[in-house]
């Protein structure tokens, strides 16, 4: 097979510097999607200079506000045109299913529009009162410089465009390196770029792993803001490496997100039917390859017996498979690796004393589950307590566990009990006790009586260990802007401070 250039540096593809690629794998049966270039630290700095070049000679962070505005939303409208062919690559890339692609290129789609009106929407400064009508005072921003973007292989083309969207409507250049794992979707997105009519070397890509290109864009000195989402571990060793160098960053770093399910919202059969439904959705919704998974149920203990077994009951009938065939609702891990370590955390779960209700295996081979996919059954355990690793620790699989509450105090403090603090949901018949609990909550996103959606004007990110700063909404585009404080005197004057 015939690799792809998928290095984008100052306008022109390339192979990597050392001519090495990578093989990016189809999950559903371990074969090989694509052959892509597989870049290191000579490629990194050659993309970043590229950047450099074009922030500080080139047009782009002088454009003005609408140009920049217009381009977003000619982004949008190339996704929209390359909805089902991005969709495929998403889902063959990914493992996830082809609905799930569709449903992905429509939100970034969302994203990029929001970005190109709350960036028109702005005035020209915040005017700021100085006491005196023989001052003019007002604060600008500016876009922050060259920044670098690291993206995970969970959500490649969506966390890509929560990063692009507003760092291109702020003004910057970027370069951003998708995991190694999941490429394709970006390198699609940065054509799309291109054919929009970004100036070159504004958006650059390498396509490397983490070690050594994602390390060299978070300690490169030319660098001015640094924004990962992905993991724990190498999330905070990549920040600490950008903070060294007295970069800004962002840090989106993962959940383990608690969704709490008072009796009142299962008191009718429509109610019981919805949160049942909702606490699948929370928990599987790509193989629960999701920061925001609801991993962890929190029940009230009187409905528990009932609750449980309709869950583990309905989540037997998920249609594992290849997420391109009809009628399969659920797709493979995204790699050997994960599912390596989804198969650990179910073991060291049962060894702890978790009681299996369902899965906990890999699945059958069939037509569309081939036998050497990287499939695993959706899987409740039950009986978990905070002790577990698997209640402690980011699954990224379809695993959902289930501990009780007997009282509100205590499902707050079973909720809160994380070092993560990114994502959960309460449900309620109850409004005024929904409303109490999410107030407790700490998490950045708290859903009453409902799990997942989200809203490119509402910010996103965590509390605690899930990372620092916020995506999305009006914060999300400040992340990648500086202030500046212009203070003119219409009447200046000598002080007379000094006597001479």
């Amino acid at each position: 097979m015939s690799s792809i250039e998928t290095i984008h540096v100052d306008g022109v593809w390339l192979p990597a510097a050392a001519g090495e690629t990578r093989e990016v794998l189809d999950p559903a049966d371990a074969t090989t999607l694509q052959l892509v270039s597989e870049g290191g630290a000579q490629d990194a700095d050659a993309a970043v200079a590229a950047a450099r070049r074009a922030f500080d000679e080139g047009d782009w962070p002088r454009t003005a506000v609408a140009e920049r505005s217009a381009l977003l939303r000619r982004v949008a409208d190339l996704l929209q045109r390359d909805r089902e062919v991005i969709a495929l690559i998403e889902s063959r890339d990914t493992g996830k299913t082809l609905e799930e692609g569709r449903v992905d290129v429509d939100d970034v789609t969302n994203a990029f529009r929001y970005f190109a009106d709350v960036v028109m929407n702005e005035s020209g400064g915040r005017v700021v009162d100085a006491g005196s009508p023989d001052v003019h005072s007002v604060v600008v921003h500016e876009p922050v410089g060259v920044c670098s973007l690291i993206t995970p292989w969970n959500y490649p083309l969506l966390q890509a465009s929560w990063k692009i969207a507003p760092a291109l409507a702020a003004g910057n250049t970027f370069v951003i390196k998708p995991s190694e794992v999941t490429p394709l979707s970006t390198v699609h997105l940065i054509k799309l770029l291109v054919e929009a009519g970004l100036p070159a070397g504004v958006a650059n890509i390498v396509t490397g792993a983490g070690l050594p290109v994602g390390q060299r864009l978070a300690e490169h000195p030319d660098v001015d803001l640094f924004s990962f989402t992905g993991g724990l571990v190498s999330g905070t060793k990549a920040g600490a490496a950008a903070v060294s160098g007295a970069k800004k960053i962002a840090l989106e770093l993962g959940g383990k997100n608690p969704n709490v399910v008072f009796a009142d919202a299962c008191a009718t059969d429509e109610g019981f039917d919805t949160a049942v439904d909702q606490a699948l959705n929370a928990a599987f919704i790509h193989s629960g390859q999701v920061c925001s998974a609801g991993a962890r149920l929190i029940i009230e203990e009187s409905v528990r017996d009932r609750f449980v077994a309709e869950l583990a009951r309905r989540a037997e009938k998920i249609k594992l498979g290849r997420g391109t065939e009809d009628g399969v609702e659920c797709g493979p891990l995204v790699s050997q690796q994960q599912l390596d370590k989804v198969e650990a955390y179910v073991a060291s779960a049962l060894a702890e004393g978790a009681q299996l209700r369902c899965g906990g295996k890999r699945p059958e081979p069939s037509d569309v589950r081939p036998a050497s996919g990287y499939f695993y059954a959706p899987t409740v355990l039950d009986g978990c307590h905070r002790e577990m690793k698997v209640i402690r620790e980011e699954t990224f699989g379809p695993i959902l566990t289930v501990e009780t509450f007997a009282t509100e105090d205590e499902a707050v403090a079973l909720a809160n009990d994380t070092e993560y603090g990114l994502a959960g949901a309460v449900f309620s018949g109850d409004t005024a006790r929904a409303r109490r609990v999410a107030a407790r909550l700490r998490h950045g996103t708290v859903w009453i009586n409902d799990y997942h959606p989200y809203l490119p004007q509402a910010e996103w990110g965590g509390f605690g260990k899930s990372g620092i700063g916020r995506e999305l909404g009006p914060t999300g585009l400040d992340e990648y802007r500086e202030s500046k404080h212009i203070y003119e005197n219409l009447r200046p004057e000598p002080v007379r401070w000094f006597a001479g």
